[in-house]
């Protein structure tokens, strides 16, 4: 991996490492963003206005993140890979189911990806603080809370 050049006194190694984890979850995070987005788009049903609109804010903190881990990339001398492209071909999460309508199904759907990523993070930012970059874990630890947030406020739409 090539790394432009910076004064950050990470060491290269470390650097290169935490780069591919980062741009792993950027390619992640997009996909995770663009199913939020679908669920937006597609919601019906009785609860169609408070999906939509959860679905949407999932979708605009998530967008947060995306910008936050490819400045990451970028400040450690990575090039971070943001194409559609290639978190198409890059992402880990499962494939949004793209022929449910109701709210339960986006509910479902949307929570067993976001619970997905977040163990994602969760395992990286053990990862990094390994490695010894202590401000990407940070940064992780940051992205996990949100998505906690998030998974949360998505699943109290399935309880009693």
């Amino acid at each position: 991996m090539k790394l432009h050049q910076t004064k950050n006194d990470l060491p290269q190694e470390k650097r290169e490492k935490v780069i591919e984890i980062l741009n792993q979850r950027l390619a992640d995070a997009i996909d995770l963003r663009s199913q939020a987005k679908q669920a937006h788009w597609n919601v019906k049903g009785m609860s169609f206005i408070a999906l939509h609109e959860l679905f949407d804010q999932v979708a605009t903190e998530i967008e947060t993140h995306v910008d936050n881990i490819a400045e990451r990339v970028t400040s450690l001398g990575g090039t971070a890979l943001g194409t559609v492209r290639v978190a198409a071909q890059k992402s880990s999460l499962n494939e949004y189911p793209l022929e449910i309508t109701e709210g339960p199904a986006h509910v479902e759907a949307l929570s067993t990806v976001l619970a997905d990523f977040g163990a994602k993070v969760r395992k990286n930012i053990d990862e990094t603080a390994e490695i010894g970059d202590a401000d990407t874990a940070d940064l992780l630890t940051e992205v996990s809370r949100s998505v906690d947030k998030l998974l949360w406020l998505v699943e109290a739409h399935m309880q009693s």
